[in-house]
């Protein structure tokens, strides 16, 4: 079968679920509002070739819709059941359904392995992010148990990790590395017995993949956002993303925003079909394209090639996003830093942040750089070095990446 025709085979699958948009715009007012902006009438939603109609939704456009209609921007359902509310950098607020596996991971760590008896460190984070807990319920729902470590002390989650059997690994993979690292030197390195681990949230180079294999049997990766959890995931031949079968997972064009069925290079685009959360036409800001191969796994959904980059300004440092928008508008409250920059580099197949600035005429360097590092600290959410500086140029990019994936 031709790359078009599996394509459009999967996405005929979720012809029969636009139904549940049909309702959502009954029940959800700012999801309704945005489909007569588009010109769309509920009863048109038939197919999902009628969603290429839609204009996607980035998150920029969510924080805008947002902060004029807090929490939510009006997309949620009044009769909607929220167990936790997250906040995403931006800010930007996640609703958690009260429902089970509400991230929809629980088949990614499946075709990992993972199992009713893992005992799982989790190290994805849990303040104010729904990393944690997304992978948290996704444990849970397959029967394993979680110690919710976090980002905190290796010396201490090696010491959980030995004491208490954990058997698998979730997380940043630069931190899989970290916490193996911390293993070996404090001597325990025989005694913490990870026979899987899935990650996430930052790519996995060849060389970085190479080196833990060697530490832990499994490793498997997995590609999603906050808001729309599960959006990719690999099987046992690790070739590419397989994309889930509960989500429409579409890539789309750059300018014009239509879906591509023949395999090109777009903005991935996710498709949600909840009732009281319509999540509709979500652009995710990367960049990816759907393998033309089919898997010789036997799955049969199709296959994403992986991150290929992104679409706008905002780059991704230790799994999270950072925009030049926030960063303008934390360093614009800081009067005395006449200019700055963030530098984004890659050593030891972990990310850095540094901050350089240009202090003020008569402003103390030493002091103000402790007041850079707390602000981008408290209102970035980023432990980032700080470098006082002579002069950066008047037109220099805010946010700068360096890094390679070597």
């Amino acid at each position: 079968m031709a790359v078009t025709d599996r394509l459009n085979a999967y996405a005929r699958r979720f012809d029969e679920h636009m139904v549940s948009l049909v309702s959502a715009a009954e029940r959800v007012p700012a999801f309704r509002e945005r489909l007569r902006a588009a010109g769309v009438e509920p009863s048109e939603l038939t197919s999902v070739d009628a969603l290429d109609r839609i204009p996607i939704l980035t998150k920029d456009d969510l924080v805008d819709v947002q902060a004029a209609a807090p929490p939510f921007g009006g997309l949620l359902s009044p009769d909607a059941t929220v167990r936790r509310i997250f906040q995403s950098p931006g800010p930007l607020y996640e609703p958690e359904l009260d429902e089970p596996d509400p991230w929809r991971w629980a088949p990614a760590l499946a075709a990992a392995g993972f199992g009713p008896n893992e005992v799982v460190l989790n190290t994805s984070g849990y303040h104010l992010t729904p990393l944690g807990a997304m992978f948290e319920e996704a444990v849970r729902a397959l029967g394993g148990t979680v110690i919710p470590a976090g980002v905190g002390s290796l010396d201490l989650q090696v010491q959980a990790s030995v004491d208490v059997g954990a058997t698998a690994y979730i997380g940043l993979p630069s931190y899989l590395k970290a916490l193996l690292d911390k293993a070996d030197e404090l001597g325990a390195a025989e005694s913490l017995r990870f026979e899987r681990a899935f990650v996430a949230a930052e790519p996995l180079p060849t060389s970085l993949r190479n080196w833990l294999e060697e530490r832990v049997p499994v490793v498997r990766q997995g590609y999603g956002t906050a808001e729309a959890g599960n959006l990719g995931y690999e099987c046992e031949r690790k070739i590419g993303f397989h994309v889930p079968d509960d989500a429409l997972v579409q890539v789309c064009a750059l300018d014009t925003g239509r879906a591509l069925w023949t395999g090109e290079e777009g903005q991935v685009v996710a498709t949600l079909f909840r009732v009281d959360h319509p999540l509709v036409r979500l652009g995710t800001g990367d960049l990816s394209a759907f393998m033309t191969e089919p898997c010789a796994c036997g799955r049969q959904t199709p296959r994403l090639v992986g991150w290929l980059g992104r679409v706008g300004e905002a780059v991704k440092v230790r799994g999270m996003f950072l925009h030049p928008r926030q960063v303008h508008s934390v360093m614009s409250e800081l009067p005395d830093v006449a200019r700055y920059r963030f530098v984004v580099e890659r050593e030891e197949h972990r990310d850095t942040l540094r901050c350089e600035f240009v202090p003020a005429a008569g402003a103390d360097a030493a002091t103000l750089a402790e007041t850079v590092r707390e602000r981008v600290r408290s209102a970035l959410r980023f432990n980032a070095g700080v470098e006082a500086v002579d002069s950066l140029e008047a037109d220099a990019p805010v946010l700068v990446d360096t890094r390679t994936w070597d």
